[in-house]
């Protein structure tokens, strides 16, 4: 049976027996716990009850989706300042959270730690191109000696760029969770395409559709699946054609009852081309 799961966000609020229990009446059978808050939830308090919910509903999880303190401008304009581990101002403390992230996962019984490294700098010739990679190696070197993985997040760099990290810091356990939409969001390249240039590397997915950004500024609008330019079908395909074995994770960046029937369609998409 094919791993179809979603993305659960998992806070101090979250009641996360309930969350378990809608994803296993929506059919649901593996998920990504997506932690941000990583000052109150990074304990073994916390990663137990996720483990207990997750037993009881028979629902998998597949990586731990870590996040990070400080600002965080998801636009093309604050973004490169803001986001992941390349500004230099925030990538001290993060590449510390991200390691933190290292206990959790093993409390949850995971090996993949997925978080988005933020706007890579492209050319090998670029100052910043080092002190990123170094900071990607610092962490990707503790999760090694611990049996991890760190997985990239695509979206804000091209697939060349990410490639080119994967190289660079060559640890053997880098990864990439490939979101089927971000590439599409940030007008950086076709997902089909893009399994060309880094499908070897995918150890995890977010099954997410988006169109193209239609001005310099703001990244392109995120869709229900099926409804934008992510072509499930090629995807899948080519996926299977690398013999990828593992889950196919749904993410729906709205709330409500319109992402609940949004994440119903695309199981079945998803089902139809599996």
């Amino acid at each position: 049976m094919a791993k179809i799961g979603a993305l659960l966000g998992y806070g101090p609020q979250t009641d996360i027996d309930a969350a378990f229990s809608k994803f296993q009446a929506l059919g649901l059978n593996c998920c990504q716990l997506s932690v941000w808050d990583v000052e109150n939830m990074f304990t073994p308090e916390k990663a137990e009850e996720a483990k207990a919910a997750s037993a009881k509903y028979g629902i998998e999880i597949t990586a731990l989706w870590a996040g990070w303190t400080g600002p965080a401008a998801w636009n093309f304009t604050e973004g490169p300042a803001t986001l992941g581990i390349v500004p230099a101002e925030y990538r001290a403390m993060r590449v510390q959270q991200l390691i933190k992230a290292a206990d959790f996962a093993e409390w949850l019984g995971v090996t993949d730690i997925i978080t988005h490294a933020g706007f890579l700098p492209e050319s090998p010739c670029d100052p910043n191109f080092g002190p990123v990679a170094d900071a990607i190696k610092e962490i990707a070197e503790v999760y090694k000696a611990r049996g991890l993985w760190f997985l990239f997040e695509t979206g804000q760099e091209t697939p060349v760029a990410m490639l080119r990290y994967i190289e660079t810091v060559g640890t053997g356990n880098l990864g990439i969770n490939f979101d089927t939409a971000n590439l599409i969001l940030y007008g950086k390249a076709n997902s089909v395409d893009a399994l060309e240039v880094f499908g070897k590397y995918v150890r995890n997915t977010h099954f997410k559709d988006g169109l193209y950004p239609t001005c310099g500024n703001e990244l392109g609008h995120e869709v229900a699946l099926g409804d934008g330019k992510a072509n499930v079908p090629g995807i899948i395909a080519k996926l299977k054609e690398l013999n990828y074995q593992g889950a196919y994770v749904i993410e729906r960046e709205i709330s409500g009852d319109r992402q609940i029937a949004d994440i119903t369609k695309a199981k079945t998409l998803i089902e139809s081309c599996l």
